[in-house]
């Protein structure tokens, strides 16, 4: 698994935060939800007592075995419903595990992103979806390493309707704002300060990336391609054409529709929050960067 649920502890007393290697140990118990043996230390400065498992992520979980493997399920195409039948346990418990899996992935996507050296080659651009009702779309604006396919960053903005379906949008949901522009500049903003002034930075001819790429990276080179069609009817990330200069990109949406449930091109398992494909994208970003490009 990618992600470390189970991290070693430092020896810190969780009541004092008194640090020390000479906690003595105070006995030990057998862990309901794993039959794990559990060693216990008494401080020598509060005298309270704690554990090894006190300051881990999954304290106080009773299904902390089942981590590792919703975590792969929700990153390989199968939906919350499917794995709560497979596991044999509630929906409501793969809602939680689901969520508890994401916050944790952010935090280490964050942590990976302030790890990587210098940017010289970015790859952005816009993945569709649609949030219930396809009155209701959504941008997931994404940057991607041209040269590893590694995501840097992405953000999930609601955007309003366009073609024959703008006008019954507006009819049955009213206005919709288009946020796309805050989520290029939240993406912008993480992946800035690691991009080199002489990088190269590469989008499809969307006019508003002009202005974005200015105001962030004004010394940057920005090389635009025109857009090409789909090489297979709802394929519309792989592209058909011998040489696709964007493919280190698109590849990576292709992956991202194959893997994660709510954005396969034909599926009843839609997104109806924003927040909730946000949560699942941070879960494949990890997975992605940590286990599929290695």
């Amino acid at each position: 698994m990618g992600i470390a649920l189970n991290l070693d502890m430092k020896r810190k007393c969780p009541s004092c935060a008194n640090k020390s290697s000479s906690h003595p140990i105070h006995g030990f118990f057998i862990r309901k939800s794993d039959h794990r043996i559990i060693q216990r230390f008494k401080c020598i400065h509060c005298g309270k007592t704690f554990s090894q498992s006190t300051t881990q992520l999954c304290y106080w979980q009773k299904k902390r075995k089942l981590n590792p493997r919703i975590f792969e399920l929700l990153c390989s195409g199968v939906s919350q419903r499917r794995i709560a039948r497979l596991l044999k346990i509630s929906r409501t418990t793969v809602t939680r595990k689901f969520l508890f899996l994401a916050e944790h992935c952010q935090n280490l996507n964050k942590k990976d992103l302030r790890r990587i050296g210098s940017i010289s080659e970015l790859q952005f651009d816009d993945l569709e979806t649609i949030e219930h009702t396809k009155c209701k779309p959504l941008s997931v604006v994404m940057a991607v390493d041209r040269a590893t396919r590694r995501i840097f960053s992405f953000a999930v903005s609601p955007m309003p309707a366009k073609g024959h379906l703008a006008k019954i949008a507006r009819k049955k949901y009213g206005h919709r704002a288009d946020q796309r522009s805050i989520g290029w500049n939240h993406v912008f903003s993480e992946v800035a300060p690691k991009i080199l002034e002489s990088a190269t930075l590469e989008s499809d001819q969307n006019p508003h990336y002009l202005g974005i790429v200015r105001k962030w990276c004004p010394q940057a080179k920005h090389i635009t391609y025109e857009g090409k069609r789909g090489c297979i009817s709802g394929q519309g990330e792989l592209k058909k054409t011998l040489y696709d200069p964007l493919f280190s990109l698109n590849h990576t949406f292709a992956m991202c529709r194959a893997n994660i449930n709510r954005l396969f091109r034909k599926t009843w398992c839609t997104t109806k929050k924003a927040d909730r494909l946000s949560a699942h994208l941070e879960l494949y970003v990890n997975y992605h960067n940590r286990q599929l490009i290695v």
